[in-house]
């Protein structure tokens, strides 16, 4: 047995003689010489006759085992509990506090996992307990990293043996393990640094900021006085529930009966207890309740997000019978005014994917090239469009344009290539993986990521996320001071392709000055961390990727006269997009591309913006800069003044 502190621990040698068990001659305490008792024979899990009581294990999984109320002494010792200390909260209560959901089992004796001890989250204890809008956002980067590579390695496994684990929990569990989170401290109301609008893909995310503590559990509650606890935050499963659809109202279905009441699945009553009673009491005392609205999106395969709408009041509550007959607790929340809208977001893009969209100029403005429609619209003025150009999804070299470099795809002949095969040409100039997890979401940062080509035989590969256009649906608007800006309807989840920059390729001399639309594979741009942690993931002792770009040589792509929606990204000094490398065979030689992808998850109707970077010192001093210095509007906290 691992030798671990127990709260509780009974001495065995204290309360018998113990002798071998080898004895062929039953044994019973010293001093006792009445005649033994007669052979019982019981079920596992009870009743038993006085006198006795059920031996390990069935004393500790079942809770009907019947209680010895006799005052003679039990002929077996309770075991002790086997749960280890919950340092981590890794064996935590999914509805007291964030863990990984799984059955309690005893643990068994084996080799501990080889752990980075030598990793420091780089948080203070008082930044766990306390954050700002800078940690948590570095807090969801860190997880996401984690995530992404974790989730890499299980399509590795998973082409092997078929199982894929869930790389959201165990990155969420060694992130708690290792002290990456903030806003540990529970609290009602606002969270430091969690912004109204904010959107998550994994309730883990929402834990490790401090939003919604339970992994699992609707309600979070907590304890204000020795009799008293408040629901600090809920979240909803659905849609909505009220009939009138009115987005600032929530009719929330309490918790219990076996489970959730709007399905049949419910098994008992539900009672006035832990979340039910706590959010009773947030009626009665009036205090705000933080609202998470869960939506199932189209865009990502009808997997459910998650939304933060706000603080709520809870106004009403009453009970009603449910789908499967049994009582269940309802309470009316109504949205505090004077916040910026969020779920009211959402509700509007539905109407407006029925036609309903206001300003709108063109449905689709690349005339059907692009799978989906990319809208343009105008709020702001009576303009009507940006100036003609061409329409186009790829890159066009000119005849001047020297492809120097060969290029060679693979030659797998199954319906895909396998990660981990180095035979396979593509896998082999990534380092042996997918790029890209298997959702098509990039892994990390690279100086080049290599695709398959469309001349490879894999036909169904996932080494091809580039090359599929644009998934998502995009809207072309007009800003405030920045002329045209690019945003999305759907959700964008960090590493997820946006679209590529098309246009002209031209040498760096060719580029002709004054074209505002040409983007410069040569400037300097500001360096920043995106990738996963070695230490984190245990992987100390792997090689460091560097993130900087590495183009084979100089390359601008001009947007102005043949391009696509990529020409309209704005630049910011506090980007949510980066570019990215990307080649791959074509007609023998290396096709190169730039790639967006968005560093973070980005809420419905934001901006897209990446940064344009600066032209080297060395260029600037000769006089031979593309654009000269202009002044930047991105009002970013960490705006630079002015960017080219």
């Amino acid at each position: 047995m691992e030798s671990e502190s127990y709260e509780s621990y009974t001495d065995k040698t204290r309360v018998y003689d113990l002798k071998p068990l080898r004895t062929l001659k039953p044994v019973f305490p010293s001093g006792n010489h009445q005649a033994p008792p007669p052979f019982v024979c019981s079920p596992p899990f009870g009743p038993f006759p006085p006198g006795f009581s059920p031996f390990y294990p069935f004393t500790s999984s079942q809770p009907h085992t019947h209680q010895n109320t006799s005052s003679q002494p039990s002929l077996v010792t309770p075991l002790r509990s086997f749960r280890s200390p919950n340092n981590n909260n890794d064996d935590a209560d999914p509805e007291e506090g964030c863990s990984t959901p799984k059955k309690r089992k005893i643990p068994k004796k084996r080799t501990p996992e080889k752990k980075n001890v030598n990793f420091e989250s780089g948080i203070t204890a008082a930044e766990r307990e306390n954050g700002n809008r800078k940690l948590v956002k570095s807090v969801l980067t860190r997880y996401e990293a984690l995530r992404r590579r974790f989730s890499q390695l299980e399509d590795a496994r998973e082409a092997v043996s078929g199982i894929n684990k869930r790389a959201d929990l165990k990155a969420g569990s060694t992130c708690m393990s290792r002290g990456v989170r903030t806003n540990a401290k529970k609290r009602p109301g606002v969270v430091p640094g969690v912004e109204i609008g904010d959107v998550f893909f994994f309730r883990f995310e929402m834990c490790l900021v401090g939003l919604h503590s339970p992994s699992m559990a609707g309600i979070d509650y907590l304890a204000v006085d020795e009799e008293t606890t408040i629901a600090t935050s809920v979240v909803s499963s659905g849609y909505y529930d009220n009939e009138e659809g009115d987005p600032d109202v929530l009719v929330y279905t309490g918790q219990g009966g076996g489970g959730n009441a709007d399905k049949e699945k419910q098994t008992s009553d539900q009672k006035m207890e832990r979340g039910n009673l706590a959010l009773e009491k947030s009626l009665v005392r009036n205090s705000p309740v933080r609202v998470i609205r869960g939506l199932k999106e189209a865009s990502q395969g009808g997997n459910k997000i998650y939304v933060y709408d706000g603080l709520y009041e809870v106004k009403e509550s009453w009970m009603e019978k449910g789908k499967s007959g049994h009582n269940t607790f309802k309470y009316k929340l109504v949205r505090a005014p004077g916040q910026p809208p969020a779920f009211a977001t959402w509700v509007a893009i539905q109407k407006w994917k029925a036609g309903l969209r206001e300003g709108l100029i063109l449905a689709d403005l690349t005339s059907g090239v692009e799978s989906i429609g990319v809208s343009l619209v105008n709020e702001v003025d009576e303009e009507n469009g940006p100036g003609y150009f061409t329409y186009s999804t790829k890159v066009t070299y000119s005849e001047s344009f020297n492809l120097t470099q060969p290029s060679l795809g693979c030659d797998c002949l199954s319906s895909s290539c396998r990660p981990g095969n180095l035979n396979c040409h593509c896998i082999r100039r990534n380092g042996g993986d997918y790029p890209y997890c298997g959702n098509g979401v990039l892994v990390s940062r690279k100086g080049m990521v290599y695709e398959c080509s469309p001349s490879c035989p894999c036909s169904s590969c996932k080494n091809k996320v580039t090359q599929m256009g644009i998934k998502l649906k995009l809207e072309v608007f007009k800003t405030g001071n920045r002329g045209w800006g690019l945003r999305s309807w759907d959700p964008i989840r960090a590493g997820s392709f946006i679209c590529i920059y098309a246009g002209e390729a031209k040498e760096k001399d060719q580029t002709i000055e004054s074209d505002d639309y040409a983007f410069d594979t040569t400037r300097v741009y500001t360096s920043f961390r995106w990738n996963y942690e070695h230490g984190l993931a245990d992987e100390v002792d792997s090689e460091e990727v560097s993130e900087e770009p590495e183009m084979p040589l100089p390359l601008v792509i001009s947007a102005k006269n043949v391009g696509n929606v990529g020409r309209f990204m704005n630049h910011s000094c506090s980007p949510n997009v980066f570019w990215q490398p990307v080649s791959y065979e074509s007609n023998g030689q290396l096709c190169l591309h730039v790639a967006f992808f968005a560093v973070s998850h980005i809420p419905p109707m934001t901006e897209l913006t990446y940064d344009y970077g600066v032209t080297q010192p060395s260029e600037a001093q000769n006089g031979n800069a593309l654009h000269g210095m202009r002044k930047c509007f991105c009002g970013s906290e960490y705006c630079r003044g002015s960017f080219g």
